[in-house]
């Protein structure tokens, strides 16, 4: 199963993504339960989510 985890995980106060990975702490955690859709759902979401973290 792929996985964005960079093992940096800590949730950014404001808008509650992971700082390494872009997801939010329920994605973290429901990750393996997820379907593969939902999956590549969230990573298609991730690039755009670090970008604006980085943009902070």
């Amino acid at each position: 199963m792929v996985s964005p985890c960079i093992l940096v995980c800590t949730l950014d106060d404001a808008s509650g993504w992971c700082l390494g990975c872009g997801r939010t702490g329920d994605e973290i955690a429901r990750w393996t339960a997820m379907q593969p859709a939902e999956r590549d759902a969230v990573m298609a979401m991730l690039p755009a989510r670090m970008a604006r973290l980085a943009d902070q």
